[in-house]
């Protein structure tokens, strides 16, 4: 039996990169940063929030730099900020201004990039499919100048840039070609790179950063794989755009970069929520220090499936114990009977497992083999760790069709070790269902939406799982249990039991109060189960970032919003008083059209 990398957590090797006095990569922790959400020409307010996030834990901060104005705003911050004796490096966020990057690369030790910032020659409108080789390659020449003229800006003063591919993003050239997939996301930084290369330039961060974290987590993974190929060891900021707020974008942002950290991928993380930034700071920190917990862990021994791929979602194939495993939702366990705001599968009652109409299921040990054998139940649970797995309980599982494993873990990277279980079990070719269970012991709800997320998400997002038991052991109600248990399997997007909001964090760019709008938003619409809402502060985090919304509501200038179904603008400029009416109209019209 050998060791393999899916199983034990090591940090991935990288390029030590310096942003001012900050050193990322290499053998550095893991750094945790921001992003302010004043306005950049607001000085006093952007220093002012520089120290708070400072004083939070930040390590970076990053500023929206639409223009020639913010980046003498910027670099008016830089100034103030050092002369009160604080030397965190600043970074500049560029979207479609090729001369703001330059010019911001004179002042600020980090420069944000989309590589669509330096596309030009050839315009072409809707996805058309007609690109020829030449038009192709014509573009990239027109790029590949005034991307080389701003890296030699950057080698004069000694800045360094974060290549940030956004999905929903991609250069029109880049859609033509690959479509809004992870292969174009990836292939459009690595075209950057081999640039880099080319110029000798070094000091680069790499983003690979979507809403979706299915989808993000699997396009990370496909630009690891191929970086390595082509030898590059460049560093990985790793974050969940548009998260949302409270339990939901922390545990989105858990789920998204819980997982791609447990890869071991990731040197710098934001975690982005619709709140004032220095609420970010401990939420990333958290989880930075809950994954690093598992350095020099006892290895665990495993063999990978051979077919199973890492950078697609496929569900592993399970026959169906009544309404777990097969076709059906991932279902959660609550830890005890009650009320809950949406109701649980099973719950737990005196060592059983109870279904919502009473109907109790033993739950046995693996030493219970004799009294599994002789139950014929339609439905029974079999309490499981991964080194329980004998060949003779593998013979029972084969044979006996009404058996559901929960699977529990005490390993320090439990993560590893479930996953050696399922890859145990694709390797015998074995479809009993599992549900992924984990125990803690904390009095914060805050660590235990962080923890639960960043061990359980990424067993559904990697394909594992039939169903969810969060246990604790401390003063957190069932019903908080529970609902973390529903919002990381809606994370995961294996489950949706409620309405999804996709919201931005708010920067500079956003002219109105984007937390009150998310409230109001929330607030007439909790209740349209399996709808994805976006809420934007502005038209660059609007139509690409949203870009599997169902509903947009975007900020089109001060006050005014803008509304979208699908990518489709609905209705421009709309009053920000009249806005949240006017999307429930849109809404409900659609919801009449479809029960005609």
């Amino acid at each position: 039996m050998e060791y393999s990398e899916q199983f034990n957590y090591n940090r991935r090797k990288c390029a030590e990169v310096k942003i001012g006095n900050l050193a990322l990569g290499g053998d550095n922790p893991i750094r945790v940063q921001t992003m302010a959400n004043t306005d950049t020409n607001d000085v006093e307010k952007s220093v002012e929030q520089c120290i708070r996030v400072i004083e939070a834990g930040s390590e970076l901060m990053r500023y929206t730099t639409q223009g020639v104005r913010e980046v003498e705003s910027l670099k008016a911050i830089r100034t103030i900020v050092s002369e009160r004796g604080c030397a965190i490096p600043l970074v500049a966020d560029i979207h479609f201004n090729a001369n703001a990057a330059m010019l911001a690369a004179r002042y600020v030790e980090k420069v944000r990039i989309n590589p669509g910032n330096f596309v030009g020659g050839i315009k072409k409108k809707g996805d058309c499919t007609d690109y020829t080789d030449a038009e192709f390659e014509q573009e990239y020449e027109v790029l590949k100048t005034q991307f080389v003229s701003f890296l030699n800006i950057c080698k004069e003063h000694g800045t360094a840039i974060r290549i940030g591919v956004n999905h929903g993003s991609l250069s029109e050239r880049m859609m033509n070609r690959y479509g809004d997939t992870s292969q174009g996301m990836v292939e459009s930084c690595m075209e950057l790179l081999r640039i880099c290369r080319e110029e000798d330039f070094g000091k680069v961060v790499i983003s690979m950063k979507t809403s979706n974290t299915v989808f993000m987590v699997h396009t990370v993974r496909l630009l690891v794989q191929q970086m390595e190929k082509e030898g590059f060891y460049f560093p990985l900021h790793l974050g969940v755009t548009e998260a949302g707020d409270g339990e939901d974008g922390r545990i989105k942002s858990a789920v998204g970069i819980g997982a791609l950290l447990a890869d071991g991928i990731g040197d710098t993380i934001r975690v982005s929520l619709s709140e004032d930034p220095e609420f970010e700071i401990p939420v990333a920190t958290a989880l930075v220090d809950y994954v690093d917990n598992r350095k020099q862990h006892a290895l665990i021994k495993g063999m990978e499936h051979l077919s199973y791929n890492r950078f697609q979602y496929e569900r592993r194939e399970t026959h169906a114990v009544k309404n777990i495993g097969g076709e059906n939702p991932p279902v959660v366990i609550a830890i005890e009977k009650g009320s809950y705001p949406i109701a649980p599968d099973y719950y737990l009652e005196n060592g059983k497992v109870v279904d919502a109409n009473g109907g109790a299921y033993t739950v046995y040990e693996n030493s219970d083999i004799i009294e599994i054998e002789n139950d014929n139940s339609d439905l029974i649970f079999l309490q499981l760790q991964y080194g329980d797995l004998t060949p003779e309980l593998l013979t029972l599982l084969y044979r006996k069709k009404n058996i559901v494993i929960l699977l529990q873990t005490a390993h320090v990277n439990g993560v590893g070790e479930q996953r050696a279980f399922f890859h145990l079990l694709l390797n015998a070719g074995c479809t009993v269902p599992v549900v992924i269970c984990r125990r803690y012991a904390e009095s914060a709800l805050g660590n235990l939406q962080i923890k639960a997320a960043a061990d359980m998400g990424v067993m559904f997002i990697d394909g594992f799982g039939d169903g969810i038991l969060p246990e604790n052991e401390g003063v957190i109600s069932s019903q908080s249990i529970c609902s973390i248990a529903f919002g990381i399997l809606q994370a995961a997007r294996v489950r949706i039991s409620k309405t999804e909001y996709i919201s931005c964090p708010g920067c500079g760019r956003t002219l109105f109060n984007l937390q009150e709008s998310i409230a109001r938003v929330k607030e007439r619409t909790s209740h349209l189960k399996g709808l994805k809402i976006a809420i934007m502060g502005c038209i660059v985090n609007g139509p690409g970032e949203m870009a599997d919304a169902d509903y947009g509501y975007v900020g089109a200038g001060r006050g005014r919003v803008s509304l979208y179904k699908k990518k489709e603008c609905i209705e421009r400029n709309i009053p920000e008083e009249e806005a949240v009416e006017k999307l429930l109209v849109l809404i409900n019209k659609d919801r009449a059209d479809k029960e005609m």
